[in-house]
């Protein structure tokens, strides 16, 4: 008996319910860190978490030796999580306290760290959540504890898993009545808890089902004081400042699993663009991540508008005048017919950019930038060797707008345009020949006799040429680098076999990711020290830092110059901000919008982005999936609940009947018996009373008679009499009349609390 005892005991530790919700807590947090990790840290806090409850039971008998043993407990937990956080600031850029108080998907994940968030949350968790149970009941601190894992997604606006949002608040709801209403002691027994727990379930299955169905209101007061002081917007635009100084390398982590939607910049434009802000040269296969070179990190000083851009294309244009202007060049290229010949180009467009969160310094460039217009900004503004806007004094400001002109990216949709392109690109002197043209151009330029109007455009056409015959040396030896990978030199010769344009070449390798069963997924996590290589030939899932890579070394094979390109995808349109003409609108960009981009250098054109990241519209539509899988989450919870309470209020009626069926199959002898048991248990009688009890019992709880169906009973059971089938009948009858008697016993007696309350 002991020992039956003792295994219950044992048992019911295992089942504790407070130790149940200190783990359902740790991994709600947890899960903001590392959601792959989550169940495993929930199993880790379970084991732990069982044996420091045991040590509590142990202190709260003996206070003296338990206190002395668990300061000696916190003492290991802050040695071991001060040699963890030690561990992870070895080649880690940021110590821990900032590590702690920055948006993780700012962020490079550090394992190290993260284990010393679970000690620190793990045990503070259970100590405080221990004593305001069980030794010292609070409902405040209770939930104050509660709250903690909503302010940590709170202020990084991200938003919490429902089913994590429901298990906090419906386990808080379930101990609040255990350990207040239900709990008992020396002086409070609880009768009938069966009955008790029964109202207690369909109350938490209606608070579910209204957390899940009823939306939130809509509040219309100021609430952006309490607002900041939860999401602590200053202070995260100041880390993220902080941070500015360790990102000259990249490595995609900022684009998975976020669930941020902080708003970066507006967008006034006629259609979707590519926005880029920082461009990388070179990879490291070792470490999986992109750096910068001199080519993405120098850059001129501009004091004046416009800045003309001259890195998007014009270079056949470019070409094609230096024919014009001088024969000589135009015979040794045979490019004669050609001269004075330009490239059709789509209607330059506008678009206005304007900055809503500080901390950056660099601004958005569209796609196809060929100046930069106008600029609220008054500092000195740079322009890279890659085309990026910098500032030249620290960091870009709230509410800096920038205009740019852009040529539209469909100057290869005209054939003629292609043509052209193709056949200067396909040139084995293609290089020889840029330097031969821009000298002629730089002549040309120099050239006191031309107009103005002339002289803007051999300016233009020198400046140009320069970059592209200055950056030649960098352009075929960083920008083709792929560090001889074997494997990606034979898929990018497989990929591109039988083309001669650079063009038709990118094209190839942009849709072979779209062809190949490469899967994009937010929440994938790569293996420790897998890449490029990896991702092409084994894992064939990721995010758009993977596609963009594989393609920018993939083209690097195929000998097209590239480069990894970080920026956003204008893309979220604001519908009523259309113009009365239906033409201009409005676009947010938030951090949801960040992307990463292969640029490629086009023989004959210049430099054009492509897109290879597989599920793009999954991308974009992030804040969509996200939503909809919050909707369907409720959707699912709403039903759950409504079954639950559908069975709670019908399952009496469903068992009342399939008694009766049930009973009328059975022997008559049968019946009688289970109609006598089931009578006792709608009746709370006790196992041990005898029928006639049970009769009286009944008759004085109800007025119902089941004498019938006693003495039939006793028929079948002590005299051992077989009873007909009107005897089965007749037992049933008294089964149903005891049955109708009770629920009309219980509404009287509802009735009669009513009107005493009202007579009080």
């Amino acid at each position: 008996m002991t020992e039956i005892k003792n295994k219950g005991a044992f048992i019911k530790t295992l089942a504790d319910p407070v130790l149940i919700y200190v783990v359902i807590l740790v991994m709600s947090i947890m899960y903001h860190y590392r959601d792959t990790l989550t169940a495993a840290y929930g199993i880790a806090a379970y084991a732990l978490g069982w044996l420091i409850f045991r040590l509590f039971d142990f202190m709260k008998k003996h206070n003296v030796i338990g206190g002395a043993v668990y300061i000696a407990m916190l003492f290991v937990s802050i040695r071991l999580a001060g040699a963890v956080i030690e561990r992870g600031q070895q080649d880690y850029p940021i110590t821990f306290l900032l590590w702690f108080m920055t948006p993780q998907d700012s962020l490079l994940y550090n394992k190290w760290y993260t284990l010393a968030m679970f000690v620190f949350f793990f045990v503070f968790m259970a100590s405080v959540f221990y004593y305001f149970t069980r030794c010292r009941y609070r409902v405040f601190m209770t939930f104050l504890i509660m709250m903690i894992p909503f302010v940590i997604y709170g202020k990084e606006y991200e938003e919490m898993p429902v089913y994590f949002i429901l298990a906090l608040s419906v386990g808080y709801v379930l101990l609040m009545i255990m350990f207040r209403q239900l709990n008992e002691n020396k002086d409070t027994v609880i009768i009938d808890k069966r009955e008790t727990w029964r109202s207690v379930g369909i109350f938490t299955a209606m608070f579910a089902l209204a957390a899940a169905f009823i939306p939130k209101p809509a509040v219309e007061a100021d609430r952006s004081v309490l607002e900041t002081l939860i999401n602590a917007d200053a202070l995260t635009d100041r880390l993220n400042e902080m941070l500015n100084v360790f990102r000259d390398t990249a490595t995609g982590e900022q684009f998975r699993s976020t669930d941020q939607d902080t708003i970066h910049y507006y967008g006034s434009a006629e259609e979707p663009l590519r926005l880029k802000t920082s461009t990388f040269s070179t990879y490291s296969y070792e470490t999986d991540s992109w750096s910068i070179s001199d080519l993405d990190s120098y850059y001129s000083k501009h004091e004046d508008l416009p800045i003309n851009i001259y890195v998007n294309g014009e270079i056949a244009d470019a070409v094609f005048f230096a024919a014009d202007e001088d024969e000589d060049f135009a015979e040794k290229y045979g490019l004669s017919e050609y001269a004075g010949v330009t490239l059709e180009y789509p209607q330059p467009k506008e678009v206005s950019l304007f900055s809503v969160y500080q901390g950056g310094n660099s601004a958005p460039v569209p796609q196809g930038a060929y100046t930069l217009t106008e600029t609220s900004y008054n500092g000195v503004i740079g322009l890279t060797r890659a085309g990026a806007i910098l500032t030249d004094e620290g960091y870009f400001n709230t509410n800096d707008r920038f205009k740019f002109t852009y040529i539209p990216d469909r100057v290869f949709d005209n054939a003629n345009n292609k043509a052209l392109i193709d056949m200067l690109g396909s040139r084995d002197d293609y290089f020889e020949m840029l330097r031969d043209a821009f000298e002629v151009v730089k002549e040309a330029r120099d050239n006191y006799f031309i107009t103005t109007e002339q002289y803007a455009q051999a300016d233009r056409f020198f400046r140009t040429l320069m970059s592209s015959c200055n950056y030649y040396e960098d352009y075929t030896s960083i920008l083709l680098d792929y560090g001889d990978n074997e494997r990606i030199r034979e898929l990018a010769a497989e990929i591109t076999d039988g083309l001669t344009s650079d063009y038709d070449k990118a094209k190839a390798l942009e849709w072979y990711f779209i062809n190949n069963g490469y899967v994009y997924d937010l929440d994938y996590r790569k293996e420790k020290g897998d890449n490029a290589e990896d991702f092409l030939f084994d894992s064939k899932t990721g995010v758009c830092y993977e596609y963009a890579t594989a393609m920018t070394l993939l083209s690097r094979a195929a000998g097209i110059p590239a480069r990894y390109c970080e920026g956003y995808n204008m893309q979220t349109e604001l519908e009523q901000y259309r113009d009365e003409n239906g033409v201009e609108k409005r676009y947010t960009i938030t951090s949801k919008d960040a992307h990463g981009f292969p640029e490629l250098y086009i023989k004959g054109f210049g430099w054009v982005t492509f897109e290879p990241t597989m599920s793009l519209d999954a991308q974009s539509d992030g804040g969509r999936q996200a939503s909809s899988m919050l909707s369907k989450m409720g959707l699912i919870i709403l039903a759950i609940c409504g079954v639950m309470l559908i069975i709670v209020f019908v399952s009496p009626f469903l068992i009342h009947r399939s008694f009766i069926f049930i009973n009328r199959r059975k022997s008559p002898e049968q019946a009688a018996a289970a109609v006598i048991r089931r009578i006792c248990r709608l009746y709370g009688i006790s196992a041990s009373s005898t029928a006639r009890e049970a009769e009286k019992e009944v008759m004085r709880r109800s007025g119902a008679d089941i004498s019938a169906a006693v003495l039939l009973f006793e028929r079948a059971e002590y005299g051992g009499e077989k009873l007909s089938e009107n005897d089965r009948e007749e037992v049933i009858k008294s089964y149903n009349s005891a049955y109708k008697a009770l629920a009309e016993a219980k509404k009287a007696e509802c009735k009669m609390k009513l009107r005493r309350k009202k007579i009080k």
